[in-house]
């Protein structure tokens, strides 16, 4: 190191003698490639400053004790055991900071870790090797390719090569006599252009350097183990060493190989293994590698995948069976059911099940055999205990068996007591009392098809991998000496308990208010619901909501606004979750409320009412207006009334005819009352003689008849006496009246009694006659006209 400094400070000494009178700064040398881990000294010129410098490798400083100054305008700063891939060195001056120079280092390796063997193309058959290989690691974090070469180093001639990232070269068609050379180094060399480096010598010795041809193997698969054999096409005069793998696929996915080494010994070509630990009905891949003393590996062979047989120690059938309720026959059935075969296995069974009542110390007569399938059997007995016998059979040999009891009905046997069960976290929990027996059997399901069973000798258990949240129907059986007791059922219960069920909503609207009734349809492992929130909105208005207890099932939303949309859905919240309804539900309150449509009705009811009363009471008008008989002019007669004044004064002409159907307005005058009715009118009339009454007495109002001339018919009065009984027709004056079609109806005195005179009366002023119209029965029919 210090002959290369001194070196390089003769080298830059002329440019420095021929800079001291310049102001000249700089870092040399520039751009500098070593190998890692090497020494490097750099100088600063400091001509054009004066003071101190310091020095920074990729910006951070340097430590001053690594620097040295040998002249006052060059400073040396020396860095040990470099390693940086790459890194920027500068130097500063301490007074301003100023970067007076710089120069950048790089670091390369070289190539490492070489072996190389001799080998031969053809796998299948062992001939004279004829490929010469090595193979290299070199550290190169640049993108430059770099060359390799692989070197003799007794001739330094070249005798494979490859590129970067390459770092294995293989020649070929190699002559004997290399093969036949003793032992050798070989180094690899690395080059590009602004360096080149060579590996360290790496001894080869083709003896122990030489690769035998991959082993032949042959695997043959038997009940209870896998033999692996193999063998070499030639022999060695050295031992051989062998090493077998194997490894159990399933769905098509290797698990962790099982490595096996065997030594042959000298001259031994062929080699072989027994395996036992493998699985029943499985796949196992296998194969097999071998090197000689000190050399390589050669290739493995072929693999070899085979599917193992059944073996009859992995066979448990665990026989089990569930009794049900007696028929109305007696008979009970009994569904047997045990651990299947593996699906994967070739083997062909017989499964075949044999009932034979059982007796105290006697087994056996009239036994009968029933075929059956891979896991399950149905038999029906007696009420009488039974034992059940599953036999196994591949090609008519009986492979394994098993056997279970039945109990009769009724029969004493120790049973289980205060069974309990619980859950946590989808295991559930089960333990029991029972007196002293040998174990128990535990069964579990959750459809009542496929069923579950395992052996316990404890009073407790554990159920594992059940599914999620689903009903389990457990039972506990008792087992002691060859029999086994009466089950006992524990209570349903859930692996786990889930979300609230499935919500469904409906709303009733009113004006400013409306009710949600909720619907839940609960799963039998639903989480028990604790309260429901129902969540309301309305366009451009923020989100209202409202909690419940989950018992309520109707919900009263209050304070709406009357005509218009709204969005509601509900949230049902248990201690195991939460689940909203399905859909959000759409309604829209109404324009009106009940109260008003109800006041509108009950107006409309009334004014109804009163229109309908008011139609009737016109029609009942209307009809007995039209009920009314219109008299008939012809055989009607007109009456000469009095004035009040005079009616008040007892001076009557003729009694009143009054009709009941008719009011008091509808009072008619007519002759025949008076013919017909005389002590009447001799009542109503004031009996006064003749001379004693004065012409203030006589009516004024008179009709005369149509012969006579009366230019005044007030001042003569006119009295014509018909000789007939019937009554005048002469017509009244028509000049004041028109012609007029009724009949004036004068009085006639009776014989037999006396007659009311008219008498006229002083009046003051003269007065208008009055007609008066009949409007009573005056029709033709009845009048003896």
């Amino acid at each position: 190191m210090y002959t290369f400094l001194a070196l390089f400070i003769l080298a830059v000494s002329p440019s420095i003698c021929k800079g001291q009178h310049e102001n000249i700064c700089n870092v040399a040398p520039k751009d500098q490639y070593i190998e890692v881990g090497s020494d490097i000294s750099i100088v600063c010129q400091t001509s054009c400053i004066n003071g101190k410098i310091f020095w920074t490798l990729n910006n951070r400083p340097v430590d001053e004790s690594l620097s040295y100054t040998t002249s006052p305008s060059h400073t040396v700063l020396t860095l040990r055991n470099f390693t940086h891939h790459s890194a920027t060195l500068q130097c500063h001056s301490r007074a301003t900071h100023q970067v007076l120079g710089g120069t950048t280092i790089r670091t390369y390796s070289k190539p490492s870790n070489i072996s190389c063997m001799l080998r031969s193309t053809d796998q299948e058959e062992q001939l004279l090797p004829d490929l010469f290989t090595c193979t290299w690691k070199h550290r190169h974090n640049s993108s430059v390719k770099v060359q390799y070469s692989v070197l003799s180093a007794s001739s330094q001639s070249e005798i494979c090569g490859s590129l970067w990232p390459t770092t294995t070269c293989t020649a070929k068609d190699i002559e004997s006599s290399t093969i036949q050379m003793g032992i050798t180094n070989i180094t690899v060399r690395a080059k590009i252009a602004a360096w080149n480096v060579d590996s360290d010598p790496y001894e080869f010795d083709p003896k122990r350097r030489l690769q035998i041809i991959r082993p032949k193997l042959r695997v043959t698969p038997s009940s209870d183990n896998v033999l692996v054999e193999w063998s070499r096409s030639l022999s060695s005069v050295s031992e051989c060493h062998c090493q077998v793998n194997y490894s159990k696929a399933v769905d098509g996915r290797t698990l962790e190989w099982i490595e096996i080494y065997k030594t042959l010994g000298e001259g031994k070509r062929d080699g072989k293994e027994t395996i036992r630990a493998v699985d029943s009905c499985s796949n196992y891949t296998f194969s097999v590698r071998c090197a000689l003393h000190e050399a390589p590996w050669s290739e493995w062979s072929e693999e070899k995948t085979i599917l193992t047989k059944l073996n009859k120690n992995d066979v448990k059938l665990h026989l089990w069976r569930k009794i049900a309720e007696p028929q109305e026959n007696g008979l009970r059935k009994v569904h047997a059911m045990w651990m299947e075969i593996p699906s994967g296995c070739e083997e062909t069974f017989t499964y075949k099940i044999t009932q034979t009542p059982y007796k105290e110390n006697k087994k056996g007569v009239n036994n009968t055999e029933t075929l059956c399938g891979k896991s399950t059997c149905d038999i029906d007995v007696n009420q009488d205990a039974h034992r059940m016998t599953l036999t196994l059979s591949h090609e008519d040999a009986l492979f394994v068996e098993d056997s279970v009891y039945v109990p009769a009905i009724g029969e004493s046997l120790p049973q289980i007591t205060d069974i309990q069960t619980s859950t946590h976290e989808g295991v559930i929990l089960v333990n029991w009392k029972s007196q002293p027996v040998s174990g128990y059997i535990i069964d579990w399901t959750h459809d009542g098809n496929q069923y579950y069973w395992k052996q316990s000798k404890y009073t407790n258990t554990t159920l594992t991998d059940l599914l999620d949240k689903k009903p389990y129907n457990i039972t506990v059986t008792p087992l002691f000496d060859d029999k086994t007791g009466h089950g006992t059922q524990a209570h349903q219960i859930c692996s786990s308990l889930g979300d609230p069920g499935n919500i469904t909503i409906s709303v009733k609207a009113y004006d400013k208010s409306a009710d949600v009734r909720i619907v839940m349809s609960q799963e039998t492992c639903s989480g028990i619901i604790v309260n429901y929130t129902v969540f309301l909105s309305a366009q451009e208005r923020p989100q209202l909501n409202v909690t419940v207890d989950g018992t309520e099932q109707y919900i009263s939303l209050k304070d709406l606004n009357p005509d218009t949309h709204y969005s509601v859905y509900v949230e049902a919240t248990a201690l195991t979750g939460s689940t909203k309804s399905s859909e959000t539900f759409l309604f829209k309150t109404q324009k009106f409320g009940p109260g008003l449509i109800a006041a509108v009705s009950v107006c409309g009811s009334i004014i109804i009412l009163l229109v309908l009363s008011l139609g009737l009471c016109c029609a009942v008008q209307w009809k007995r207006f039209r009920e009314k008989p219109v008299p008939d002019p012809g055989s009607s007669s007109v009456a000469l009334l009095l004035s009040p004044s005079r009616q008040d004064e007892g001076i009557c002409p003729f009694p009143p005819f009054s009709n009941p159907r008719e009011s008091i307005c509808e009072r008619v005058y007519t002759v025949e009352t008076q013919k017909t009715s005389t002590s009447p009118l001799a009542q109503g009339c004031n009996e006064k003689p003749a001379s004693h009454q004065t012409e203030e007495d006589v009516d004024p109002v008179t009709v005369p008849a149509p012969h006579v001339e009366n230019k005044d018919p007030v001042d003569a009065v006119e009295t014509q006496h018909l000789s007939s009984p019937d009554d005048s027709t002469a017509l009244l004056p028509s000049e004041n009246y028109p012609s007029s079609p009724y009949r004036s109806q004068t009085p006639v005195q009776s014989p037999t009694s006396k007659s009311c005179k008219h008498i006229p009366m002083n009046q003051p002023e003269k007065t208008t006659p009055m007609t008066v119209y009949v409007t009573m029965d005056m029709f033709a029919q009845g009048q003896g006209r």
